[in-house]
């Protein structure tokens, strides 16, 4: 930690487990400007993040790792919630030390899983931020319908898409880099990248893109051009 610097709105908070502290650090301002070409993200849930520089970053829950733990998270709950229904007295469930025990050992896996989504979280976009684009662009994301879809809710809040557009847009502004946020509508994974035909068709199990004009690519790639091209119209314009 710097010691010649000034500290501001120090606070402490305990997490279950462990006890943290937070304090905030002056820094000077970026004042360079970059010349590198912007960068449009796809966001999806097959691989997390597509950029249209040709960087693609893994949906981090396929991992081994990752999926063992949850499978002995479940186990784990199944257990908790077993042990609650054999305690039980009349309409009270009595809490016994194994069941104590127990919680503490799934409070402690969900800190896991939370240390580890977040760390993956920040290295994707700092590793963003460090190729020094001039803007990204991202899309404003409907999160909350496409919880409603029951076969992807849980995906979805897994992949943590709100965190990443947080993530992003503070760190942007820390290096003096635009963020542009595409319109909830704009159809960037139904445009053609190469014509700009509409294929109001396409359906979320098409993972290739086929047009009319021969145009044969990765449907989240597209998107992730088409939000370049639509960060460099935002440009122009806030320009004129």
């Amino acid at each position: 930690m710097p010691t010649d610097c000034k500290y501001t709105n120090p606070r402490i908070k305990y997490d279950g487990i462990n006890w943290w502290i937070t304090v905030g650090i002056e820094y000077k301002d970026i004042a360079r400007i970059s010349s590198n070409e912007g960068i449009g993200i796809d966001l999806g849930i097959k691989d997390f993040a597509i950029c249209s520089d040709g960087n693609k970053y893994r949906n981090i829950n396929k991992m081994q790792r990752v999926k063992k733990l949850e499978k002995r998270k479940r186990r784990l709950q199944r257990s908790i919630s077993r042990g609650y229904e054999k305690n039980k007295k009349g309409e009270n469930y009595c809490k016994t030390s194994n069941i104590i025990k127990k919680e503490n050992e799934l409070l402690k896996l969900n800190h896991r899983l939370t240390n580890i989504h977040q760390n993956y979280l920040h290295q994707t976009t700092s590793e963003i931020i460090k190729r020094e684009p001039s803007f990204v662009c991202i899309e404003d994301l409907n999160v909350k319908g496409m919880m409603k879809n029951r076969h992807l809710s849980k995906e979805v809040q897994q992949q943590g898409f709100y965190e990443f557009r947080k993530q992003i847009e503070y760190k942007v502004e820390w290096n003096n880099i635009l963020v542009v946020i595409a319109d909830r509508f704009f159809p960037s994974s139904k445009l053609c990248s190469c014509c700009g035909n509409i294929k109001k068709d396409l359906r979320l199990s098409d993972r290739i893109y086929k047009c009319e004009c021969g145009n044969v690519i990765d449907r989240d790639y597209q998107a992730a051009l088409n939000l370049k091209r639509y960060g460099e119209n935002a440009m122009k314009q806030s320009v004129k």
